[in-house]
């Protein structure tokens, strides 16, 4: 089959792999219909950490079960699903509790040994899915490829981030980043009752899709006077960060009220942050980071995406074949596209 590998730092290629098949009786394989590309992706082929050479990328992604395990019990060939970005066994005590992330058999699709054991990515004609029943989600006819293919991950993300951020109604929440993950998480947060939300993004057309989809927007320079627009200068409630690295740390911290929260769901390399303690003793500061869990949080999502309270189909701005994915992994990298998606049809 056809899959996108990682070829060295910082580039992927198109090459013809081993077809997947099952290798445990909980496994299915999945013809893939839609995949989308990452800024994870982007992070992980930078600086290659994790990976080798031939690795096949990606973990969003939508599909066909044409290959079921005799241990699988909830799924059948033929079932349109979804897949969460990594695989839970679902009955040890981290999955009992609803945090799979932490299960001792997490695997994350397509990003080597980075966050844990080797499994193959989605970005294919076909992925090899372990334990199927808790990874997958079966979908509703109605529910588009495009729309479902966001449950995964970003949109996964985002809404963990707001509800780690735990506000009340009305709350002045702001997202520092308006990439995929601060979209999905700006349109979180007005689902789940905030009053003004900003997103805090330097990039005009990102500012400009924020406030096409309600959010206010504001170039770095200006967020803090226009949050304190609408808080009487105290700073937001609630600020998520969704960028990455200290200088995301840093930005959110400086819009954030005293007693107000921060949670941070971008991607971190660094080993280490300087935390600005003194402040935050003093301020009463509650700092914590999130990751996106479509295991826990599906059926709320889905549910959702079936009212139409969040679009997230609005973030996609480039579609390709999966011939063409390493156009599509260099319009991202260099903000040509928010959010760019492979057709497998």
């Amino acid at each position: 089959m056809k899959a996108v590998t990682f070829a060295g730092a910082g580039t992927v290629e198109v090459a013809t792999v081993a077809d997947p098949v099952l290798s445990d009786a909980a496994d299915a394989v999945v013809q893939v219909r839609r995949a989308g590309i990452c800024g994870t992706d982007l992070h992980l082929i930078a600086d290659g950490d994790g990976l080798t050479a031939g690795t096949v990328m990606g973990h969003e992604f939508v599909g066909v079960v044409v290959d079921v395990g005799a241990a699988v019990r909830g799924l059948s060939i033929g079932d349109r699903v979804a897949g969460a970005d990594f695989t839970a066994c679902g009955a040890c005590w981290w999955c009992r509790a609803g945090n799979q992330w932490e299960c001792r058999s997490r695997s994350f699709f397509g990003s080597g040994t980075a966050f844990g054991p080797r499994l193959d990515g989605a970005q294919a004609e076909y992925v090899r899915v372990p334990f199927a029943d808790v990874t997958l989600q079966k979908l509703p006819p109605e529910l588009s490829w495009e729309a479902a293919l966001f449950l995964g991950d970003i949109l996964a993300t985002g809404y963990a981030a707001i509800r780690r951020a735990d506000f009340r109604p009305g709350a002045t929440v702001a997202i520092v980043g308006g990439g995929p993950v601060g979209q999905m998480a700006s349109q979180a947060a007005q689902a789940c009752g905030a009053g003004a939300v900003i997103v805090v993004e330097p990039v005009a057309q990102r500012r400009d899709l924020a406030q096409e989809c309600g959010a206010l927007a504001a170039a770095p320079d200006d967020a803090r006077a226009v949050i304190d627009q609408f808080t009487d200068g105290r700073g937001a409630d609630a600020v998520v960060e969704a960028v990455g690295g200290s200088l995301g740390l840093d930005s959110a911290l400086s819009l954030v009220r005293r007693r107000g929260t921060v949670v941070s769901v971008g991607v971190h390399s660094a080993a280490q942050w300087p935390l600005p303690v003194a402040r935050a003793f003093a301020d009463e500061l509650t700092l914590s980071f999130a990751i996106g869990n479509a295991i826990r949080d599906r059926d709320e999502l889905a549910g959702l995406l079936a009212s139409g309270v969040i679009d997230p189909t609005v973030v996609i701005d480039g579609r390709l074949d999966l011939a063409d994915a390493a156009q599509g992994y260099a319009d991202m990298a260099q903000r040509r596209s928010v959010k760019t998606i492979l057709r497998m049809e």
